[in-house]
Parts: structure tokens; C-alpha cells; sequence
């Protein structure tokens, strides 16, 4: 799509994701960040000093400006709702930050506000994004790695060895599942982009950090997936860190893996990045390592949204994406505490929206 002019935004809560952000979309022509918003006076004047960017103590001031067109959310999750529904009720277009809301019955209602506003909503799920999940959804969707059979992705970090009681991760409240809810996430949404619809989450988890948060540092999950192909998600909070993906297809299988240290400066994940394939039953002295490209895929996603905004439709990283990979910890935080048993998501979907 061709913007004639940058969509101009605003953006509410001025912390570290804030700036990440706004770094990135400083970077583009088709989209501009032209107000800020947040409660703290020290935090609204470093970023106006950073970015160059005004900034405004209430967000009523933000939203009675005409010329903007959508606004960024990077306000803590469980403040998503009630931040998009006023954005939503000023007929403004909504960019949340994954999670789309920690609670999925207001994830559910952020998303039917798109219908009542007349408004578009994208998620910031932007793992999916990255140039080597993209490659593998390349090479799933031309046919070139045959039917898919089997994804396994791990996301870990050490986490859990650094928590107090004066971090909100320490409690079970506020991080259900510790690295569940915080890392697994994003490959619930990667093995979704990449498998297609979910039928049910299984999942274990336990607790070996030696700090003594409430919250469990370890977890595993399998994924079934409505055509049949299988997966697996794990995620370690005790451990140095790693984020990797891998596909298994009936022709080849392809490996993705990034350090995750490089993750606030997009354009250099690449230089610690690597992706291999491997076709065939002999192929694994063939394995061909393929190249990366630079990319950034914080300016990717709020690029979707500046299109979103301009075209009135989304098809990517809608607010039915997020909410699936909500429901997917949802199902497999409810099967931890049930033995393991496989979870449907189409049934956590169906309690959640019974509650709206």
C-alpha cells in the first residue's frame, strides 16, 4: 500500500518499550509518533527530550487531536482495556503491545471493539515478524519443505534467578506460569502463524529457581493443531537464554535461531542469527545454512498498523491472533493445574467470552 503521507500517532506510556518503539519508527516514512502520553512528569520530559516529541499529562489531550489517526499502547497489560476502549470510543485505531490484555475476556472485548467503533486493532506480536520465521513461512507456504508434520520452539532465560519481592514477576498473580505467560507466549503465537488453528494446549511446569518466587521457572508444552501437525514450546527461567524454532515437514526441515541479548536493537539480530534447512532422508551433512537479512520488525509492525489504519482492514497480527495466543497460555496455565491433560482452546475461548 502506498501512503502519500506518514500516519500520524500517538503513543501512551513513555517507558523503556516506549522508546524502543519510537526508535523504530523514526526510521520510517509511513508512519509519525507526533505525541506522547503519560502520568509521570519525569517520564513524559525524557522522552520529549530524547524524541524531539511533545508530550501530555492526560490522554483526553491526545485524543481530541484531529490529525492523529491511531494511537500505540505501551501501558502496562493490565491497563490495555481500558486505554484501548477510550481510544476506540474517540474513533481512533488501536496498537497494544502483546499481550493484548493479560485477561482474555478483555482481550475479547478489545477486539469487538473494532466492529462497535468502526476501528482496526493490531497486537505487537512482532516475533513473528523476524526475517527467520518469515523464511520458514516462505518455504511452508510455496510447498518446498512438503507437508508440515512437527514445530518445536524454545524461548529461556535466567530470569527466575534474579527475581525479588519487589518485582512484580515474583508473583503468581500478576506472571501466571512465570516464563509461560512471559516467553512462551511468543511461540504460542509463532507455532499458530506457522501451524494454522489450535485444537488444545497440554503443559507441565515446576519451580527450581533457589530465590523462592511464587511463580514456577519451568515449563512444557505441547500443541495439537486442528490438521493434525503437533508441537512443542518450552521455556526456562533458569537458564542462559535462547530463542529458537525449528520445522519439521515431510521434504525438509528448517532451524531458526537468534540471541536474544540483540532483541532492543532489531537491525543486528542478524549478525547473531542463524538458519539452516535440510532437505531429504540423507540431507544432514547437506544442511545449507541460509542467509539473513537485516530487518527490523518493530518499524514491520508499526507499518502494519499505519496500513491498517489508512486501508480500515487488517490480516495481519489482528486482535484474533492475540487473542489466541492468550488463550493458549490460558489452556495451558489450566492443564498445569490439572494433571496435564490436553486443554481446548476453543473451549477457553468459549468461558472467556461467556464472561463478557
Amino acid at each position: 500500500m502506498n501512503i502519500q503521507s506518514p500516519v500520524k500517532l500517538g503513543i501512551v506510556g513513555l517507558g523503556r518499550w516506549a522508546k524502543v518503539l519510537t526508535n523504530s519508527a523514526q526510521k520510517s516514512d509511513k508512519l509519525q509518533i507526533i505525541a506522547g502520553h503519560s502520568r509521570s512528569e519525569e517520564k513524559r520530559d525524557a522522552f520529549t527530550q530524547q524524541f524531539g516529541i511533545n508530550t501530555y499529562g492526560s490522554l483526553e489531550q491526545i485524543l481530541a487531536m484531529p490529525d492523529i489517526e491511531g494511537v500505540i499502547i505501551t501501558a502496562p497489560n493490565e491497563q490495555h482495556f481500558s486505554i484501548a476502549k477510550q481510544i476506540a470510543e474517540a474513533g481512533k485505531h488501536v496498537y497494544t503491545e502483546k499481550p493484548i490484555s493479560n485477561i482474555l475476556a478483555d482481550g475479547l472485548r478489545m477486539e469487538m471493539l473494532q466492529k462497535k467503533h468502526n476501528i482496526i486493532m493490531t497486537v505487537g506480536h512482532s516475533a513473528r515478524l523476524l526475517k527467520g520465521i518469515q523464511m520458514m513461512k516462505e518455504h511452508l507456504d510455496d510447498g518446498s519443505l512438503g507437508k508440515l508434520a512437527f514445530i518445536e520452539a524454545n524461548f529461556s532465560n535466567e530470569r527466575a534467578l534474579e527475581l525479588t519481592p519487589d518485582t512484580w514477576r515474583w508473583y503468581r498473580d500478576r506472571a501466571p506460569g512465570g516464563p509461560l505467560s512471559q516467553l512462551a507466549i511468543h511461540m504460542f503465537d509463532i507455532l499458530h502463524y506457522l501451524g494454522g488453528d489450535v485444537e488444545g494446549v497440554s503443559s507441565i511446569a515446576s519451580k527450581l529457581s533457589p530465590v523462592g518466587a511464587e511463580v514456577d521457572d519451568q515449563s512444557m508444552s505441547t500443541v495439537r493443531f486442528k490438521n493434525g501437525v503437533v508441537g512443542y514450546v518450552g521455556s526456562c527461567w533458569t537458564s542462559p537464554g535462547i530463542f529458537s524454532t525449528r520445522v519439521f515437514a515431510q521434504a525438509g526441515l528448517m532451524h531458526f535461531e537468534l540471541d536474544f541479548a540483540s532483541w532492543d536493537e532489531p537491525e543486528n539480530l542478524h549478525k547473531s542469527s542463524s538458519l539452516y534447512i535440510q532437505r531429504g532422508k540423507d540431507g544432514y551433512g547437506l544442511r545449507e545454512d541460509l542467509k539473513i537479512f537485516s530487518g527490523n520488525m518493530f518499524q514491520d509492525e508499526l507499518e502494519i498498523f499505519a496500513d491498517a489504519c489508512r486501508s480500515g482492514s487488517a490480516t495481519k497480527l489482528t486482535a484474533h491472533d492475540g487473542n489466541v495466543a492468550v488463550a493458549m497460555v490460558y489452556a495451558a496455565l489450566k492443564s498445569v493445574g490439572n494433571n496435564a491433560v490436553m486443554v481446548s482452546v476453543d473451549e477457553v475461548m468459549s468461558e472467556a467470552s461467556a464472561e463478557i
